[in-house]
């Protein structure tokens, strides 16, 4: 099919039209027939696959019935109307559904008589068993399409959609005559030896298949063949981009020398572990080449990154390069230029510091030492990329906490010097298909393993009724001498949910510790005000710091045992593993408790039970995804997830592997697409995916 055909304006298909093309845009994306022949169903409706009314029972899985409208009514209630639907099933038994919300839209939607398939979650109340705002379908009319052994797809509605009559029964006229007339003269946009070599199912055959299957068996293979072009087509997008940075040059460092073994074998109280020596060794072999290093470092808070990340600069340093270090924050930067001091004074040298907030003269001192060669590491906020900064050799960018610098500030970094060598450091673990997704450019090292001597956190869930015993147990902590950080949702109380703040949580705790000294930092405080606190704490002058995610991530206080955090059900489950890496950062035993109230969703309770069950941040992350998605994880939504329609990165890690392996074989192969066998995908390439981007601003 000529490829004009599939970008042409979806209103002029049989069916469709103006009105209904401007809704389906506006909700769904729709604008095109190539975006018409991707409007996948929901769902499907399979007579083998429907329960029966008579034999219904309460569970938490939705289940599909099929039935006749009985009745319908709009009943009075104290505080709001609902609307009842009573629905006859075809071999008897009868259910009750249910709406609270839309109830005079819902009401227009049914008549008595129609044959509908709701799908939902069973419930008993009473005698009724009954289903509370179920997905519907009404299937008047359909005749022979609902035969046994026919699979009905159900396609994404909603009452904007209702209202111009595109149903999934309108949806499903419209796409058969489409590929009716044109389904024929679809081409295959993947080469030949992928589809053979992976295994695929032709591409026309599945675009049919995925909307009018003739089994469940090959609307799974349509389904496989699908997602794995999607995922394909941005796996390629990354490979070209990983091409492009393997043709950047970067400083080519020398072997190893004085600076570099010295750190390591005799500045350092402790030996690397395996996860840090590899690490490290995968940096020495990447700045060595010759070729522009883009590495992420990703690990636990605790877990030794920037160890990894002081070795590299020394190496740098025996190469006859400067480093610059890179925090998200004025308190960050300052903590890591004392750490950078205590690791590089014995070597006879001295990092830099450069912040906003510094005296004109001693900046202008630090600027003239960068620009003269003078200063081997300079650690510093954005402010280090700002324009009267010059290094006179950058090799090396470190940027910590890097997903909180967005791409552009990383960009500036690159113009400091001859193409830098760049490590990026993380301590959100990202499970292993979300860094195939928005890290494929990237190399990627992990530290999964912590320092000899840590202990792991000890993680309690405790209820309200246990507080007592939990003040109890905080007492004896401070009266040992060790700290501890009390953390809440919200900073002020809300009217409309019964929790406790950090302002009155503070005041309660002063009462109840009288003999020690009680700080509160949260993120409506002047920042100097919450950076003031947050030092004294870390000197010891402050016992308990009530704050609120202000210090998610935040100084190191190895002194703090404690981590008592309120309402743990409210929070994130990388959140409250970020919150609990504050504490564990010493030899000493901690102990991270998690106040939960008893009104907890079913995700509150697998994100609790997930804390309690690992310290692990890499499993952490897992069920993280496992439980949100990947739209959700990490704010990726608002920073560069691609938009999948029907892949699904948490449960198609082994489609994506091999998305990955043939786009990454076809860059190798035809890195510009120039084949002639590659010609229908490259068009395809660049019209849906190359020159939009994808929206990829990687997480940041």
């Amino acid at each position: 099919m000529s490829t004009e055909f599939l970008e042409q304006d979806v209103r002029y298909v049989k069916g469709v039209g103006e009105k209904r093309a401007d809704v389906w845009a506006e909700q769904y994306g729709v604008r095109t027939v190539r975006d018409l022949f991707h409007f996948y169903p929901r769902r499907y409706l399979d007579r083998s696959t429907v329960t029966p009314v008579g034999r219904l029972r309460e569970g938490p899985d939705p289940v599909t019935v099929v039935g006749t409208v009985q009745s319908t009514s709009i009943v009075p209630g104290k505080n709001q109307k609902r609307f009842e639907l009573i629905l006859q099933g075809e071999q008897g038994g009868r259910m009750k559904c249910t709406w609270f919300q839309g109830v005079w839209w819902v009401r227009k939607a049914f008549e008595e008589g129609d044959q509908v398939a709701f799908h939902g979650k069973v419930e008993k109340y009473g005698r009724w068993f009954s289903m509370t705002h179920p997905d519907f379908d009404t299937l008047n009319d359909e005749g022979a399409i609902l035969e046994t052994g026919r699979i009905v797809p159900l396609y994404p509605g909603g009452e904007a959609m209702e209202n111009v009559g595109l149903t999934s029964r309108a949806v499903r006229r419209i796409l058969y005559g489409l590929f009716k007339e044109h389904g024929l003269k679809l081409s295959e946009p993947l080469p030949e030896w992928m589809v053979e070599t992976y295994d695929l199912m032709e591409g026309r055959v599945a675009l049919r298949a995925i909307h009018f299957p003739k089994s469940q068996a090959e609307r799974a293979e349509a389904e496989r063949r699908l997602k794995f072009e999607e995922l394909f087509y941005i796996q390629l997008l990354l490979a070209q981009m990983r091409r492009q940075q393997e043709e950047v040059t970067g400083p080519a460092f020398d072997a190893p020398g004085e600076h570099t073994h010295t750190f390591v074998r005799e500045v350092l109280p402790f030996e690397l572990t395996g996860a840090q020596k590899r690490s490290l060794r995968q940096v020495i072999e990447d700045t060595q080449s010759g070729v522009q290093m883009n590495r992420l470092l990703q690990g636990d808070v605790g877990s030794g990154k920037t160890v990894v990340a002081v070795a590299a600069m020394m190496h740098a340093y025996d190469s006859g390069y400067q480093s610059a270090f890179m925090a998200p924050t004025e308190l960050l930067a300052e903590q890591h230029y004392q750490n950078l001091t205590e690791y590089l004074r014995p070597m006879g040298l001295m990092p830099h510091l450069l912040v906003g907030g510094q005296r004109k003269s001693e900046r202008e001192a630090i600027l003239k030492d960068l620009a003269e060669g003078r200063v081997p590491v300079a650690v510093g906020t954005h402010a280090l990329i700002q324009e009267e900064v010059e290094f006179d050799n950058l090799g090396l960018a470190v940027v910590d906490e890097q997903h909180r610098f967005g791409v552009a500030q990383r960009a500036e970094m690159f113009e400091k010097g001859t193409q830098p060598h760049m490590l990026l450091m993380t301590a959100t673990p990202i499970p292993r298909s979300l860094a195939m997704t928005l890290y494929g450019d990237l190399d990627v090292s992990k530290i999964d393993e912590m320092p000899p001597g840590r202990k792991p956190v000890d993680t309690r869930l405790r209820a309200e009724k246990r507080r007592g015993e939990v003040y109890a147990f905080l007492r004896d902590r401070l009266e040992q001498g060790e700290q501890a950080y009390v953390v809440y949702p919200l900073v002020e109380e809300s009217e409309k949910m019964d929790l406790k703040d950090a302002e009155s949580g503070a005041a309660d705790l002063q009462e109840q510790f009288p003999d020690f000294a009680v700080g509160l930092a949260h993120g409506q405080l002047p920042s100097d005000q919450t950076e003031q606190t947050m030092q004294r704490f870390k000197a010891g002058e402050i016992d308990l710091l009530v704050a609120t995610t202000v210090i998610e991530v935040g100084v190191d206080v190895p002194n703090a045992t404690v981590m008592m955090i309120e309402h743990a059900e409210r929070f994130g489950l990388s959140q409250l593993h970020q919150l609990r890496g504050r504490v564990g950062r010493s030899d000493q035993q901690s102990y991270c408790i998690l106040m939960a109230g008893y009104k907890r969703s079913q995700e509150a309770k697998q994100r609790l039970q997930a804390m309690v069950k690992t310290n692990d941040g890499f499993e952490i992350s897992e069920t993280d995804l496992q439980i949100r998605g990947a739209g959700d994880f990490f704010g990726t939504r608002q920073s560069g997830m691609p938009d999948l329609k029907i892949a699904d990165i948490t449960e198609d890690t082994g489609i994506l592997e091999d998305a990955r392996d043939a786009a990454f074989a076809l860059v190798d192969r035809d890195p510009h697409l120039r084949a002639d066998a590659h010609r229908q995908l490259r068009h395809h390439y660049e019209t849906s995916y190359a020159n939009h981007g994808l929206g990829f601003a990687r997480v940041g």
